[in-house]
């Protein structure tokens, strides 16, 4: 997920909250008993931060211990490192799970949290475990420990085609959300008939684009990191790869997508989207924040998975404690505090965001979020891959084939070879 959206999001739903950081948080000394450093990827005026600063209010209030808070916002990946190998890192930190596993996890500089699954929650009476669910720990990689309990969640995001449910021509073109590929084609149909495009794309964004890929990828059973992973490229000859492929070129060369797609970038059709020009736009959940201020009276959002995507993705944000913490008791004992019904409510009624607690409904906008969620596992998009593989090998090509200037087929090819030229390179 870029992080630029992240921050998009956060700052279309801000509160003013006259707020400023508190203390410096630049080294996790000697503290009063149960008290810890904190340093945050929110910035003190977004509502993120409003809802955490209540919490640590609370936890001083309840348990006497202070929390020293930074709130450093999105250049903390960048810092953490560095604090780390100085013995400056705070006792805990917030990030998305990405982060925490490329800057600290994946080089053994995590602390295994699999002990707060342990800790109660405090006033309900059950262990985290039980309001956290496994499977956003299961779909993470995991660190050289063998442990992928290396940050808690508070903040789940993911992936869907959103669309305005009250809009009489989807409504008309799509009675009900379609079960399978063809019928999604058939709406599309329908809505062209109508004058009304099907989807909205940013046309130079390879990410969220490709997420019709990916998802198709997952529905016929490729998993997009052994595919990858394959040094000899043959994993892109399985005939599945070129199915999924196919079905998407039926998007583009149906005429399906908003004219000029190929030609513009983000915002201009999120924007041509939320005034009603097209039908569906492919993003994260956090689109509905970004244009909150922009849709029309009636506006409802609704959502659904690509038809035949069988495993919703998940992205996740949340709390991590260097391996070295001088005082990581205190901080995973805030952890089980903050994941209170009462406190993380919070990120949906204040944040407009999405909880791991199935038992704290989602914003109106994101119910069918929540709702696929629901499913009995989850995934990484892209199936958690990372790195120089995406640009150096999808990416560009992807972007040939969605702005209609190769075939499936070769793009599939394509792809197949500059794999094998890629892990030539890497040794």
């Amino acid at each position: 997920m870029p992080a630029a959206r992240v921050v998009g999001a956060a700052t279309a739903v801000a509160l003013a909250l006259g707020a400023s950081a508190c203390g410096s948080g630049s080294e996790s000394g000697a503290k009063a008993a149960g008290s810890f450093t904190y340093w945050s990827m929110w910035r003190a005026d977004e509502p993120q931060a409003k809802v955490l600063k209540a919490a640590i209010d609370d936890f001083t209030a309840t348990t006497g211990a202070k929390v020293d808070v930074t709130w450093a916002g999105r250049d903390i990946a960048k810092k953490i490192g560095p604090a780390i190998a100085a013995n400056r890192a705070p006792d805990l930190w917030d990030e998305s799970d990405d982060k925490v596993y490329g800057t600290t996890a994946a080089a053994g500089q995590a602390l295994d949290l699999s002990p707060v699954l342990q800790l109660r929650v405090p006033e309900e009476d059950v262990p985290v475990s039980q309001v956290v669910p496994a499977k956003y720990f299961d779909m993470l990689p995991k660190d050289p420990s063998g442990s992928n309990h290396y940050v808690i969640p508070y903040e789940v995001v993911t992936n869907a085609m959103f669309y305005n449910a009250a809009d009489p021509a989807i409504t008309t073109a799509m009675p009900s959300p379609p079960t399978d590929w063809a019928g999604l084609l058939k709406a599309c149909d329908a809505l062209k008939t109508a004058g009304k495009a099907c989807v909205a794309s940013e046309g130079e964004d390879p990410w969220s684009n490709a997420l019709y890929f990916d998802y198709l990828l997952d529905g016929a059973g490729v998993n997009v990191a052994r595919l990858a992973a394959d040094r000899t490229g043959a994993t892109w000859d399985d005939p599945a790869v070129l199915g999924a492929a196919r079905q998407v070129e039926q998007l583009v060369r149906g005429g399906h997508l908003i004219e000029g797609y190929d030609a513009t970038k983000y915002p201009a059709q999120e924007t041509n989207w939320a005034g009603g020009k097209a039908a569906f736009y492919m993003d994260g959940n956090y689109v509905t924040a970004e244009v909150a201020k922009q849709v029309p009276p009636g506006w409802r959002t609704a959502s659904m998975l690509p038809p035949g995507a069988k495993t919703p993705d998940a992205a996740l944000f949340g709390f991590a404690i260097p391996k070295r913490a001088r005082n990581a008791a205190a901080a995973q004992k805030f952890i089980a505090f903050f994941l209170q019904k009462k406190h993380l409510s919070g990120i949906s009624t204040t944040a407009g965001n999405l909880t791991p607690r199935g038992d704290i409904p989602a914003p109106a906008e994101l119910a069918d979020v929540q709702k696929s969620l629901e499913a009995p596992t989850v995934r990484l998009a892209f199936d958690g891959v990372a790195g120089s593989w995406l640009p150096k090998v999808l990416n560009e090509n992807y972007l040939d084939f969605w702005h209609g200037r190769t075939t499936a087929d070769r793009f599939v090819a394509k792809c197949k070879a500059d794999q094998v030229t890629y892990w030539q390179t890497q040794g």
